[in-house]
């Protein structure tokens, strides 16, 4: 029962499922992970959407900030964006039964017997993967409880820009969103910059890719996260993988084996 991880789909079904038939992927036995950003920019978000819940306990999804997003706009505490391809899911039948799924998927996996960790953004260096799962749940506890619109509605932000333990309140679940979902760049005490969106090369002085640092890990566990496209698939760490390979910019779509790590793409045409 093989395990694939895809980076983000970002609206792109077609692409998704010519990628599943290339690896032969079975529902019935295989398990699918997601790394977030289901939706938005590509031309497919509700039939995307749709196709995801359809797999039901066989998928492992995480939310990206793409999808956040969504619940936001949904709930009326964000406007669209004119880039955004969301209103095929703001005008479907089945919107609220999407939305209550969606608001029930996790920020982080961890799968304790592979020994893999999967979120949008990755992990900052303050945090090994046991606090990333730790802390995700207080967000995730958020977004399925009758303060949801309290959250949604002060979501948006870059700041704080650090953690604290001593953060409270709707400042320390943005900061925990941020990092879980936005992240790029930082410092080694896992300050945050977000002006910088492009490859490595385009980080302001001080900063660097957040994996770059040496990681706060009492485990083996590798790192699974999408968000990054500029990166390429690329993070030169055996044990940290980006699977975001820019499908939506007509870059590919890219599945990784966790088992043996064996990759497989598609090219896009979006």
């Amino acid at each position: 029962m093989p395990t694939y991880a895809i980076g983000d789909l970002q609206g792109c079904l077609t692409p998704l499922l010519t990628l599943l038939d290339l690896i032969e992927f079975s529902p019935k036995k295989d398990r699918l992970w997601l790394a977030g950003d289901l939706i938005n920019r590509g031309p497919q978000s509700l039939e995307t959407l749709r196709f995801v819940k359809s797999l039901g306990d066989q998928a492992t999804v995480v939310l990206g900030n793409h999808d956040l997003h969504l619940l936001a706009v949904m709930r009326g505490h964000a406007n669209l964006k004119r880039s955004d391809t969301l209103s095929d899911i703001l005008f479907a039948e089945d919107r609220d039964d999407l939305m209550k799924w969606l608001q029930t998927m996790p920020l982080c996996h961890i799968d304790h017997s592979l020994k893999y960790v999967m979120t949008h953004a990755g992990i900052p260096p303050c945090w090994n993967s046991i606090e990333a799962g730790h802390y995700a749940k207080e967000v995730e506890c958020i977004l399925k409880s009758d303060q949801v619109d309290d959250f949604l509605a002060v979501m948006y932000g870059n700041t704080p820009d650090q953690w604290s333990e001593n953060l409270e309140g709707m400042d320390r679940l943005r900061t925990i969103t941020n990092y879980l979902t936005r992240m790029r760049f930082c410092t080694e005490d896992s300050q945050l910059e977000f002006k910088s969106k492009e490859g490595p090369a385009s980080a302001v002085s001080g900063y660097a890719p957040w994996f770059s640092y040496p990681r706060k890990e009492s485990n083996d566990y590798d790192v699974i996260f999408g968000h990054w496209a500029a990166l390429e698939g690329n993070t030169h760490k055996d044990n940290i993988h980006a699977l975001d390979t820019g499908c939506v910019w007509g870059g590919s779509l890219t599945a990784m084996r966790l088992e043996d790590k064996a990759i497989y793409s598609t090219p896009c045409s979006i």
